[in-house]
Order: C-alpha cells, then sequence, then structure tokens
C-alpha cells in the first residue's frame, strides 16, 4: 500500500534520532498522518505478509471487553510481554472501549458513583439514530490508570464521522512502531471501521491516522528499506457475515485475494 510506503520514507528520510525506555532509539518523526481509501479495498499491507489472523483475534479481545490476555494467548502471544503472571493487562482496550469507568453523581444521594460505559454501544446506538452526529469519539486513556501503567494506550483515541452514507475514521496515536504496530492498527481500524458501517446499513469511507510520535527502531531500517523496493500488489477484500458485531466470532470473517511478499522479520522493543 502506497500510502504506507511513503510514511516509511519520510520518517527515513526526516527522522532524528532519538533515544527511549526500550533501550533501542528510533528515528522520529512529529505528528505524521495518513489517509486511505477504504472503499477501495482493505487495506492490509502487501509488501510483507501480515498476521491477519493475530489481528482479528486481537479486534475480537478488543471488543470482548475482557481486561485479561487468558483467552487471547491460546491465539497469539502479542500482548504476553506487558501481563502480569496471571495474565491481567492493566489498561487492556477493550477494558476501557466497552467499560470505561465515568464517576457520575447520584441525585438522589447528591454523591458521584462510578458507572461503567459501554463507549462502543454509544457509537453503534449514534450511527443508526443520529449518524449526523460530531460526538462519536472512543478513548482508551483513563489518567489515573495510563500514568502508571507498564504500557499505556498507544492508539489512544479514535472518531468516526458520516458523509452522505459513508463512514470513516480518525485515529489519533500518542507513539507508532512504523515496522510492528503502525500495519496492525492500520488493519484493526479499519475492521473495526467496516463491521460498524455493515452494522449501520452505511458505506465505506476513509481511515485517517495520525501518530504523535511516528518511530522506526534503527534495528529495523533494513527491513523497511527492504520493503520500499517491493511494488505494492492489488489490496484484498474483507467479508463479514451480517450479525450484529457482539455475535461476531472469528469464523465469520473472510479474507479474499490476500496477495503479499514475503516475511520481514523485526524484533519487538519492550
Amino acid at each position: 500500500m502506497q500510502e504506507y510506503l511513503d510514511l516509511v520514507e519520510r520518517v527515513l528520510i526526516n527522522g532524528t534520532y532519538k533515544s527511549n525506555r526500550t533501550g533501542v532509539d528510533t528515528l522520529s518523526c512529529f505528528a505524521e498522518h495518513y489517509t486511505v481509501d477504504l472503499s477501495k479495498g482493505y487495506p492490509l499491507l502487501t509488501t510483507k505478509k501480515v498476521n491477519f489472523r493475530a489481528m482479528l483475534y486481537e479486534v475480537l479481545w478488543y471488543l470482548s471487553g475482557e481486561d485479561h490476555i487468558r483467552n487471547l494467548r491460546q491465539h497469539t502471544k502479542i500482548w504476553d510481554a506487558w501481563a502480569d503472571e496471571n495474565g491481567n493487562l492493566d489498561t487492556a482496550y477493550g477494558r476501557y472501549w466497552r467499560r470505561f469507568p465515568s464517576a457520575q453523581m447520584n441525585p438522589e444521594t447528591g454523591k458521584y458513583e462510578v458507572v461503567e460505559v459501554d463507549q462502543i454501544g454509544k457509537i453503534i446506538e449514534l450511527l443508526k439514530t443520529d449518524p449526523n452526529s460530531r460526538r462519536m469519539v472512543v478513548t482508551a486513556w483513563e489518567p489515573g490508570n495510563a500514568w502508571n501503567s507498564k504500557l499505556p494506550p498507544c492508539h489512544y483515541t479514535f472518531a468516526f464521522n458520516v458523509q452522505g452514507k459513508r463512514l470513516s475514521c480518525h485515529l489519533t496515536q500518542r507513539s507508532g512502531d512504523i515496522a510492528l504496530g503502525i500495519p496492525f492498527n492500520l488493519a484493526c481500524y479499519s475492521l473495526l471501521t467496516q463491521m460498524l458501517a455493515q452494522e449501520a446499513g452505511l458505506e465505506l469511507g476513509f481511515f485517517s491516522h495520525t501518530i504523535v510520535d511516528a518511530h522506526i527502531y534503527v534495528d529495523h531500517i533494513d527491513g523497511l528499506k527492504e520493503q520500499l523496493k517491493r511494488v505494492p500488489k492489488p489490496l484484498p477484500r474483507l467479508e463479514i457475515a451480517r450479525k450484529p458485531i457482539d455475535q461476531l466470532q472469528f469464523d465469520d470473517f473472510t479474507l479474499v485475494g490476500y496477495e503479499f511478499y514475503e516475511p520481514i522479520k523485526f524484533e519487538v522493543a519492550v
């Protein structure tokens, strides 16, 4: 996908060297952005193989609202490094998507009580009843938790917008590993947008992505330069069974026509 390759090239050319908590230096750029048209195909990278199965299990795990990885780790190990010995994850995205803690006043007692807010459920409701709303925002950033977490949310807020009959999504990410994380983030939120569009009877619009600290780890440079030599193949198509989102399971998703180059090995910086 050319939009991704353009992002890689910009950071390789313009990035500044920065040290960070992982001990592996990066080339870093501020506030990088790209947009893809989801009506042209499902934006799964073709210049290297992306593990679609692991990404799909991850999205379904988010939507489950679980705050542990005990079920997820049966299918993928991508979150193991940040969970505790019991599989609990202090900033599990799904917990905040589906059960965000909110302090609301009880009118009978005059005291604040903590209630859980299903942000995804509210988005679905608005898409069906008030699609022109400009308040379709989801956040995974809860300050009291994030400031003390082993890994605070990277992709911390996203918003949906309907123009005509087309649903688009904008994701804001505080930190983005271009070689490993960004391809997953792109695939994840494009998938979520398609799920929501189908549920609400809308067409696909755009996925737009802003990355505050867009970085390439120095040990990823050679692999990304190899990708830049590859000509992107046609995008695949994603088919989703027509069920309510909370009833969808892994086998309800079919990736059609995915052609790709051989994988490139990138080490995870923890």
